[in-house]
């Protein structure tokens, strides 16, 4: 008590007094309002409280679950596009070397038709030139026939005609003995 008239004497200069009648200043009321106030919201408010906190704890866990749920399949989409990559590499080289081959056996193909081309085209050059050849022989040797046969027909007599049967007669003779 002393110490509220001390503080009310600093205060009387100030004109705040201190009533020291706990009855008249209604302090009791005030406080048993309090406490009554603190023991049921205390109540109220604890078991609001330990529900949200409990709904808190379990959104938290069911995240918590989640992200590492996410993390698994992130992880397995990984290794998936890994195992896919490398599957899309082989194919890629293998599609190379594919058309590597190809591109070989077309070259190859197209020398072997050229050759074959280039040979067949010199026999039926030769075959050509050996029909050309033989349509010459034949020309010059009617050419020449025909020549030796004017020029016989223009020469030759009776008496010669006689002459060459016998000398051709003789040599069979000849022929015949031996």
């Amino acid at each position: 008590m002393q110490i509220f008239n001390l503080i009310t004497q600093e205060y009387l200069n100030i004109g705040i007094s201190f009533n020291s009648n706990f009855l008249e200043a209604n302090v009791l009321n005030i406080f048993l309002l309090l406490s009554g106030l603190i023991y049921v919201l205390k109540n109220f408010l604890g078991s609001a409280l330990s529900v949200r906190q409990e709904k808190v704890l379990f959104a938290i866990n069911e995240s918590e679950e989640r992200l590492q749920q996410a993390n698994i399949r992130l992880n397995e989409a990984e290794k998936q596009l890994a195992q896919t990559q490398i599957i899309i590499d082989q194919i890629i080289k293998e599609a190379q070397i594919t058309a590597e081959k190809v591109r070989q056996s077309i070259l190859e193909q197209g020398k072997s038709d050229i050759e074959r081309l280039t040979s067949s085209s010199k026999a039926s050059i030769k075959y050509a030139e050996n029909q050309v050849k033989q349509q010459i022989q034949q020309q010059i040797t009617v050419l020449a026939l025909q020549k030796v046969h004017m020029k016989l027909q223009n020469e030759m007599t009776s008496n010669m005609q006689m002459k060459i049967i016998d000398n051709n007669i003789m040599q069979l003779k000849g022929d015949i003995i031996i």
